[in-house]
């Protein structure tokens, strides 16, 4: 395999590979959503939605990665990583990322439950001076699949609920 500093699309390689572990997540009754934890071109560490399974409101596709990534380095500090989402991070996931410090955040589909305030509020808290971390943002990459795959998942739900 190509090392990703190689490749000129890394984060559509790595956010590939994120949905692929959302489709894990899909196949076990998850809403699909997954991420993947890069430090120097090397994913180290991976996610998908578990809290149904695991009887855990906090396992997140996100949280999963990180505690997985925290492991893998012996550090709860995660400096100078990437982490790639397919759906971009609710509140929590987001606090635990600013704590993680996390360099960047590569998200794919906006969350459509986000209002612009909401969203604002968001960014706002990532770059509120009170905290001493900054978080490299980038969202919509891949947008369109990651997207659809969240779609298909509650069409998909909300028909099997109407039949019942």
């Amino acid at each position: 395999m190509a090392s990703l500093s190689q490749m000129s699309n890394a984060d559509e390689y790595c956010l590939n590979h994120a949905l692929k572990l959302a489709r894990q997540a899909e196949n076990l009754g998850e809403v699909p959503v997954g991420a993947v934890l890069v430090l120097e071109n090397i994913m180290i560490a991976e996610g998908w939605n578990q809290p149904i399974q695991s009887y855990d409101p906090t396992a997140h596709a996100e949280i999963l990665a990180l505690r997985q990534g925290a492991l893998h380095l012996q550090n709860y500090r995660l400096i100078n990583t990437t982490l790639y989402v397919t759906l971009e991070p609710c509140m929590m996931c987001i606090g635990a990322i600013i704590h993680a410090r996390v360099k960047r955040l590569v998200f794919g589909a906006f969350d459509s439950k986000i209002k612009i305030n909401v969203r604002k509020d968001i960014l706002n808290l990532m770059q509120c001076n009170h905290l001493n971390h900054r978080i490299s943002i980038e969202g919509g990459v891949l947008a369109d699949p990651c997207g659809t795959l969240l779609q298909n998942f509650f069409q998909t739900r909300r028909s099997g609920v109407e039949k019942s």
